[in-house]
């Protein structure tokens, strides 16, 4: 390359990750980006073409080497473009201009960029072995290359001295007066003197300075790409930011705008944000994105008016393309335990136009496996009515119609459920009910009517952080409490009361330094259960506690761990439980995974956990990562299994066990 004359250059702002030379006259990056957004029409060569590799020479600097690889015209284009001799030279002739942007897009703005351009050793009576790609006859000497060969391409970068910045002003848009910053402003903005000239954190510190600034209640704040001057006699970088921050301003006028279905009212009480309000861009994005979860939108955006109203307000308006108000999907799994189970559900969004969903599910259970007696089915329709009775809480209501035919007990059940989760922060809720159930069941050849109604409440503990419960976890709690007061009326009325707390953690081994985030992790949950004022034949079957399952303790049939009537494979239930699991998760490759876990846990007669008799299984399974979760295959053993056991067990389903 040309040497450069050693006197001072104004520089433009620059493009993405660079800052680019132009001698003596600064101008702003708006020309430089707009050369830049035109595109060229590769036209297919007529004649021979030349196929080629290139190499990269690394500069011991990891940052650097990934934004000279990811600049290189010769390498992304070298299998998918192929060219003749003179387009190939041309293609050559440019990579020195990408380079060395690369290179002063991180501070090193003397430094030097060599192509050369080899044949083959094989290559017989060659006019010469290689040639430097500016050397003026590179394309008659590529003419001259037979068909066949394959050239060697290596790109060598040379760095040179790290410039740093020198003066660093923050002007006026008119570059008249100087702008003085807040201390927090200050931190925010972050560029000192002394700094490298790296390009990506010039760029960076201004649109990190405009986002405090509207944060600040600035809706007007504009911090616009800087000019820079090169001083190549001290090495360093002078930078002059334009910054116009504007009034500070609340939120004005909301307008909504693409609801058909959906009721304006619901919106605006559902809204995070409200005229008088002070403008911040983080607190308007949190309502966007409220709205967005709600499910029943397609796209959710908000935009702020391009200048303040008259009242010195900033006016906003959300736009809403509403989604598809109805849905179908399909539902199946199996275990060898509990056979197989298939169905069909039906959802209506957005109900009466406050964002409600109906469900409507039919499934057919028991098809097959080693706990069934025979086929049942559960259908039931579910209404979700979000904020309801207030903000922040959440109704829900089931109508269920369900018949089981365990070994245990054979069921048949009308359901009734209300409840409501009330959300407390970011982490914790909790939920309340009330629940009537008319069933009849059939116990060891005894058939009894019960009528129930149950209060449960819980409060529930999530830091994982997912979007969905399918998704794997890989680190944080989840912890639920509950309790269930309950009430008999068959043959007088009895009271008792359902106490259980499940709890679940997750360990990343890449905290350790051996993995990568998310690829090994540790899984452990542990479950203790209670029945209190009620010993065990004064309540009904369905509402005794078992064990066996992946609920509880894998490798034993569901219902299958616990008090047995003699010589049967027939559960009697228990009034406690205990189990917990330890399970280890290792992703492989981008799709597939493996597990392996060891479950234990015994259900008691006593109202008192921790007694029994414990049983403990192990096993394993595969995994195939699909975007809405794992699909899930384990194999489980019992490693103390009881008269009249299974062997084994085969679980297949989405989604994690926990």
């Amino acid at each position: 390359m040309p040497a450069r004359p050693q006197c001072d250059w104004p520089l433009p702002g620059a493009l993405a990750l660079l800052l680019t030379i132009t001698a003596f006259t600064p101008f702003h990056a708006q020309t430089a980006l707009a050369k830049a957004k035109k595109t060229t029409k590769t036209i297919a060569p007529s004649g021979p073409t030349l196929p080629y590799t290139t190499t990269i020479e690394p500069t011991k600097n990891t940052d650097l080497d990934a934004a000279l690889t990811a600049s290189s015209d010769l390498l992304s284009l070298q299998k998918t473009h192929a060219v003749g001799p003179f387009a190939l030279a041309g293609r050559i002739r440019s990579e020195y201009a990408r380079m060395t942007t690369a290179l002063e897009s991180f501070g090193y703005y003397e430094g030097h960029v060599t192509v050369t351009v080899r044949r083959p050793k094989t290559a017989k009576a060659p006019p010469e072995v290689q040639i430097d790609g500016n050397d003026i006859s590179l394309p008659q000497w590529l003419g001259s290359i037979p068909t066949g060969e394959t050239l060697s391409v290596t790109v060598t970068a040379s760095p040179g001295p790290l410039y740093h910045l020198g003066t660093v002003r923050l002007v006026s848009p008119d570059k008249k007066q100087p702008v003085i910053l807040s201390p927090a402003e200050k931190t925010a903005f972050g560029l000192t003197s002394g700094d490298p000239a790296i390009a990506s954190k010039v760029l960076g510190a201004g649109d990190i300075l405009a986002g405090k600034l509207q944060e600040e209640g600035h809706p007007l704040a504009n911090v616009d790409i800087p000019t820079a001057w090169l001083r190549p006699a001290t090495r360093t970088l002078d930078l002059t930011f334009p910054v116009s921050i504007g009034p500070k301003a609340d939120i004005g006028n909301i307008a909504l705008k693409g609801l058909d279905k959906t009721k304006p009212a619901f919106i605006h009480r559902r809204l995070n944000v409200a005229p008088g309000q002070l403008y911040q861009p983080s607190k308007i994005e949190s309502a966007r994105q409220d709205l967005a979860a709600l499910g029943i939108f397609s796209t959710v955006g908000v935009k702020a008016a391009p200048k303040l109203a008259p009242d010195g307000s900033m006016p906003l308006t959300f736009s809403f393309k509403e989604a598809k108000r109805h849905s179908v999907g399909a539902e199946i799994g199996y275990s060898t335990d509990l056979g197989g189970r298939v169905g069909a559900t039906w959802t209506h969004y957005n109900l009466f136009g406050n964002a409600e969903r109906l469900r409507l599910t039919t499934l057919v259970t028991g098809l097959g496996g080693s706990a069934q007696q025979g086929l049942g089915y559960d259908i039931y329709a579910d209404l979700f009515k979000p904020d309801f009775p207030g903000r922040h809480q959440n109704a829900s209501f089931r109508l269920e119609g369900l018949k089981q035919d365990f070994y245990s007990y054979r069921q048949t059940a009308l359901i009734a459920r209300a409840g409501i989760v009330r959300r407390l922060n970011q982490h914790w809720n909790i939920s309340y009910g009330l629940a009537a159930e008319q069933e009849k069941i059939e116990q060891f050849w005894i058939t009894r009517d019960y009528t129930m109604v149950f209060a449960p409440v819980s409060a529930n503990f999530d830091n994982t952080d997912l979007a969905s419960p399918l998704l794997p976890a890989t680190r944080g709690w989840r912890v639920s409490l509950s309790a269930t007061p309950s009430a008999s009326f068959d043959q007088g009325t009895s009271f008792f009361a359902l106490l259980q707390a499940n709890a679940s953690t997750y360990v990343d081994l890449a905290r350790t330094g051996l993995t990568r985030p998310g690829r090994s992790v540790f899984a452990f949950r542990a479950i203790v259960g209670s029945v209190q004022g009620a010993s065990t034949l004064d309540i009904p079957p369905d509402q005794r506690l078992y064990g066996g399952g992946t609920a509880t303790i894998r490798g034993y049939r569901y219902q299958g761990v616990g008090p047995q009537f003699a010589g049967t494979k027939y559960a009697i239930g228990g009034t406690s439980l205990d189990a917990g699991t330890v399970e280890f998760r290792q992703r492989i490759l981008k799709s597939f995974g493996a597990a392996a876990f060891i479950d234990a846990g015994q259900v008691g007669s006593g109202s008192a956990p921790f007694h029994g008799t414990l049983r403990v299984g192990a096993g394993g399974g595969a995994r195939y990562f699909t975007p809405i979760g794992p699909i899930r295959l384990d194999i489980a053993v019992p490693l103390n299994r009881p008269p009249r056991g299974d062997k084994w067990e085969l679980y297949i389903g989405l989604g994690e066990t926990f």
